[in-house]
């Protein structure tokens, strides 16, 4: 569904070259929830960005359903849905206007736009706010119009940038129940997120990023054998205690 090939990205820095993403390679399938961790500083963001076409590789490239970015820009880009804490919502729009707008602006016809608002509304229980201005919402009502926003156009892919972070138990247990339906749905899903107990129930595998090199893939029985660690939290330190593979690496 997608993969990252040999995904490398340097920045130059007071005249140095900083390496914050090395040679990464990974692919996620259909119906597979990827959990893309690492301390901070790993290159999970840059990685995001890659693969959203908002920072270009240095090196490497990213293929959804076997399309790059150079064939078709815009068709690229709409095959990724993004979630993110630190998205916000258009307050004087309700519900119903933003999703509409997006819709619109993801190129879907008014009839499709309202369909795809009115599967979601029932999908993600937005009917007691559709017509609320976004601003009067609570933070747990605003992360829901953000998951619905994020399918609004039915994308493949959906990345999940810290799902979770600063919602309580039940805005939390709402992102489980929507990435459950992403993947009875056959998207391809990465999270990357800082709630390592929340992502070893979220995640069928793991990616651990380290120096902006890929450490250690793959489930967490896999990654249990081959780091002598029994959780994801034990992999972290062990990983922090470690020196970078190359003095340019950030």
């Amino acid at each position: 569904m997608i993969e990252l090939k040999h995904l490398s990205k340097s920045f130059f820095v007071n005249g140095r070259s900083l390496t914050a993403v090395d040679d990464l390679s990974l692919q996620v399938a259909r119906g597979e929830v990827y959990g893309l961790l690492g301390p901070n500083g790993a290159g999970k963001t840059t990685t995001l960005r890659m693969i959203q076409s908002l920072l270009p590789p240095t090196t490497g490239e990213v293929t959804i359903l076997g399309l790059r970015i150079a064939d078709d820009p815009l068709g690229f880009k709409r095959q990724i849905g993004l979630v993110s804490a630190s998205a916000g919502l258009y307050q004087w729009l309700t519900t119903y206007e933003l999703l509409e707008f997006f819709g619109r602006g993801y190129g879907l016809s008014v009839e499709m736009t309202r369909e795809r608002i009115s599967e979601l509304t029932k999908v993600m229980g937005l009917s007691r706010f559709l017509h609320q201005r976004t601003a009067t919402l609570s933070t747990g009502q605003k992360q829901r119009v953000n998951l619905a926003r994020s399918l609004i156009h039915d994308p493949a892919v959906v990345l999940l940038d810290e799902p979770t972070r600063g919602l309580d138990v039940v805005g939390a247990k709402v992102v489980f129940d929507f990435t459950e339906r992403l993947r009875s749905l056959g998207k391809a899903v990465i999270v990357s997120t800082h709630q390592l107990d929340e992502a070893e129930r979220l995640c069928d595998r793991f990616g651990l990023l380290h120096y902006g090199r890929l450490r250690h893939e793959g489930t967490l029985d896999e990654l249990r054998t081959a780091t002598g660690r029994a959780s994801l939290v034990e992999m972290f330190l062990t990983l922090l205690s470690e020196s970078p593979l190359k003095d340019d690496a950030s």
